[in-house]
């Protein structure tokens, strides 16, 4: 399921497998089919499908963190941002759900206690899963609402 879900978490067909994997959930939990799944997921210690996917684009982000611009390299006074990376524009819906731009606008929505690992690749992923493991988000839109 988490093979190449950098590049095919922001598709449709992802709803299709996060279903999939909720119903075996409950499966292996011995549930009832519409029982809420959140507190399984907590309780397992399983990412759901949608924060695997903000996982996997953040070790991404992480692993290739030289190719992508800091604010600081382009705006030369201080702000509460600099340290995020810089939000490229882009018209396309297409390049909008790409691995880079949404890396880079789900980098920037983590709150400041993740993003102060981000240096320390191994403290960065500990602290990202405990995050994702606490919150349980099952979608982008609910990630970013936070």
């Amino acid at each position: 399921m988490a093979y190449g879900l950098p590049f095919w978490g922001s598709s449709t067909e992802s709803i299709r497998v996060f279903k999939l994997q909720k119903k075996a959930i409950r499966v292996m939990m011995g549930c009832k089919s519409n029982q809420s799944c959140r507190e399984l997921f907590t309780k397992l210690r399983i990412l759901p499908l949608p924060s695997q996917y903000i996982f996997s684009l953040l070790t991404f982000l992480n692993k290739y963190k030289d190719q992508f611009t800091v604010n600081s390299q382009i705006y030369h006074y201080a702000t509460r941002q600099q340290s995020d990376f810089h939000q490229p524009t882009a018209n396309r819906a297409k390049y909008q759900k790409g691995i880079g731009y949404m890396g880079v606008k789900v980098f920037n929505r983590l709150p400041i206690n993740v993003k102060k690992e981000f240096d320390n690749s191994k403290k960065f992923r500990h602290s990202l899963k405990n995050f994702l493991r606490e919150k349980s988000f099952y979608s982008l839109q609910e990630y970013f609402e936070l």
